[in-house]
């Protein structure tokens, strides 16, 4: 299997991105948010992070589709 390097180093970039996008956006939200986030159960997070990974997945074959 050859990897694509350009392609990698775009989807990191773009990981990046929207990672950072809501510290930026919502900075004085950002700690309320956190502790609510450290407030929920593991199984809520679990679900969360199943949801986001769910929705990666859906978007990577979408854009794979075009």
């Amino acid at each position: 299997m050859n990897l694509d390097w350009s392609l990698f180093f775009v989807a990191l970039g773009l990981a990046f991105l929207l990672e950072g996008l809501p510290y930026f956006l919502l900075a004085e939200r950002m700690p309320g948010i956190l502790l609510a986030l450290a407030a929920k159960p593991p199984r809520a997070l679990r679900a969360l992070g199943f949801t986001a990974i769910i929705l990666g997945v859906l978007l990577v074959a979408l854009g794979r589709s075009f």
